[in-house]
């Protein structure tokens, strides 16, 4: 079984299956939505270390991340410029923003740096889903190949935020939260329609 089925990622809905279909005719828009979903993990971990700097095994994990993930945006970028297509604008993420709406009010610094993370966690693995369509549904064998690495880059990404959690807060703290993610997760994509032009 592959590490990035749902099962084992342990979202609770799959991508609708026209997602990829979409995307396919809309590589440009989907390239552009990619780049800036690597620079907003990129930013999201650099947040993430300015808040929480006392964490010094927060501070050690991320750090790479943060240069992985701006990696990503260039090798998505030169990608583009291969292709000649222009960068465009930032998109608004409703995916995310649903999410961030449903994050729990009035609770202590330690509980949100907890939400933080798990809701890191879920984008990945999210993400994570979504290349494994692309690497096996685009047409053009080179784009299957290119989105395969990115697969594997954000199962690892994954496994990392669950393990950071895990490694400031009892397990089952963590489980029970990530649980209730992945319930809000599953109510969020049920108000998207499927979009060619989005990650997310």
């Amino acid at each position: 079984m592959s590490t990035t089925d749902n099962s084992i990622l342990g979202l609770k809905m799959p991508t609708d299956p026209r997602w990829v279909d979409l995307a396919s005719v809309s590589l440009e828009e989907i390239l552009t939505d990619h780049a800036f979903c690597e620079q907003k993990a990129a930013t999201q971990c650099i947040s993430l270390i300015q808040l929480y700097p006392e964490k010094t095994e927060l501070v050690d994990a991320l750090s790479p991340v943060v240069t992985e993930e701006w990696g990503h945006f260039r090798m998505v970028w030169a990608e583009m410029k291969k292709r000649g297509y222009a960068l465009g604008w930032q998109r608004k993420d409703d995916y995310v923003n649903l999410l961030l709406q449903h994050k729990p009010k009035n609770i202590v610094s330690d509980e949100r740096m907890l939400h933080k993370l798990i809701m890191c966690a879920l984008i990945e693995a999210r993400s994570c889903e979504r290349f494994r369509l692309l690497s096996e549904g685009l047409e053009e064998e080179y784009m299957r190949n290119f989105y395969y690495k990115f697969m594997v880059s954000e199962a690892g990404h994954y496994r990392l935020f669950i393990d950071l959690a895990e490694q400031y807060f009892p397990v089952g703290k963590v489980r029970t939260a990530w649980q209730q993610w992945l319930q809000i997760e599953e109510v969020v994509l049920k108000l998207l329609a499927p979009r060619g032009d989005r990650m997310h």
